[in-house]
């Protein structure tokens, strides 16, 4: 590039106040720290690379997160921590529950940790809309997959709920890609104890998932059923955002009615203007509670985006939507964890299902980052005792 400064342009007065300005500027300020000790440890690790190789930073064996087509996928190259022991010396932990034995329709969300790992190598750890790198401002850790027992859904949730129970109690900030949605009931009761007060949940989806029982079993259409048992998980701290269409049984109907959940539907939401609609929800979710739980179904958005899912429904959110969702929650409650589900990546068309999870989650890292939520000291309500667990007695 030509270094004749008389051909660069200057930026427009009245443009200094958009998000790309203060996105330019915010970037100007990060550090590289974190990159630089990546590609230190590349070389290390993996050889200096040949000598005709011109950039020294790259080395002979991929051991970082270039080529982004190469290396073993972890969530966003992030190191694998095989010792979960370790766990809460990161400040958010990764890690998947592929339980698909609470499908009742078709299968395959068992993939979907896999799925969203493996499309996340086409991601760096820099957003530009945020202006933050999760690389230099917080520490990430990939724990690998909950060991779920796929023949037994009550032994799986005893899993998962021992799972996340670990990772919750230890500091970090657990990140749960599923699966089906009925790992909802199983993350929400390995946190419960560990919160000293209530939990809000919000769950954005098309169907309600309030059944007690489908097919005899607590299947994925039964998680906030079941959670909302728990003591200090109230229904009327639930909040349903997106439900409608032809795949809500009347049963669960029954059950919000009864507890008094607050559902917002699609039309609502339309209706209403989301942002005057989330204003509400996180008005639910965040009254009364000292936590609040994202439980985020990828079929909530509509189906010709996410044809990757088991129940697909037309008529859902539109990505941008999802992504102002996530984006608005995360900067305005006292979010302690999240869970991604029902992404099949079977179904999936150029994983671009798995895609729009992946940025999801990322979405909600860089937006608790930008709001100095991450790194996050100690929580006041956090109860690290993990004797009070009663699940597990």
């Amino acid at each position: 590039m030509s270094d004749d400064r008389s051909r660069f342009g200057t930026p427009r007065e009245d443009l200094q106040n958009t998000q790309a300005a203060e996105a330019l500027r915010k970037e100007a300020a990060l550090s590289s720290d974190g990159w630089r000790r990546e590609t230190e440890r590349a070389k290390e690790l993996g050889l200096e690379a040949a000598p005709s190789i011109g950039d020294r930073t790259i080395s002979t064996f991929s051991r970082g997160e270039l080529p982004h087509f190469a290396g073993i996928n972890t969530f966003l190259k992030a190191p694998y921590v095989e010792d979960v022991q370790k766990a809460g010396d990161f400040d958010v932990a990764v890690f998947g529950i592929p339980l698909d034995a609470g499908t009742t329709y078709r299968a395959g969300t068992r993939f979907g940790p896999q799925g969203v790992r493996r499309i996340s190598a086409l991601y760096n750890t820099y957003n530009f809309d945020l202006g933050v790198d999760l690389r230099e401002q917080i520490t990430l850790a990939d724990l690998g997959d909950v060991f779920v027992i796929p023949a037994n859904i009550e032994k799986a949730f005893d899993q998962i709920s021992r799972a996340v129970s670990h990772v919750f109690r230890s500091g970090a900030f657990p990140v749960m890609i599923g699966g089906d949605h009925s790992i909802g009931y199983p993350c929400v009761r390995g946190i419960a104890p560990h919160v000293n007060g209530n939990i809000g949940i919000i769950h954005i989806d098309r169907h309600v998932d309030t059944q007690e029982k489908d097919l005899d079993e607590r299947m994925h259409t039964c998680p906030w059923f079941h959670a909302t048992n728990i003591a200090n998980a109230p229904p009327r701290s639930l909040v349903q955002f997106g439900i409608g269409g032809w795949q809500v049984p009347r049963d669960g109907v029954k059950v919000c009615r009864e507890r008094g959940t607050t559902i917002l539907t699609i039309t609502d939401v339309m209706e209403m203007g989301i942002d005057k609609a989330l204003d509400i929800a996180l008005e639910v979710a965040t009254d009364g509670t000292e936590a609040v739980y994202l439980s985020f179904d990828i079929d909530s958005v509509d189906a010709g985006f996410v044809p990757g899912t088991g129940w697909p429904e037309p008529g859902g959110f539109l990505p941008r939507e999802a992504l102002h969702i996530v984006r608005r929650i995360a900067r305005e409650t006292n979010l302690c964890a999240m869970e991604l589900v029902e992404v099949s990546p079977p179904y999936d068309i150029s994983d671009i299902t798995s895609l729009l999870a992946l940025r999801v989650v990322m979405d909600v890292l860089g937006n608790l980052v930008d709001t100095g939520k991450l790194p996050r000291r100690r929580p006041a309500w956090l109860n690290s005792d993990p004797s009070t667990e009663p699940w597990a007695l």
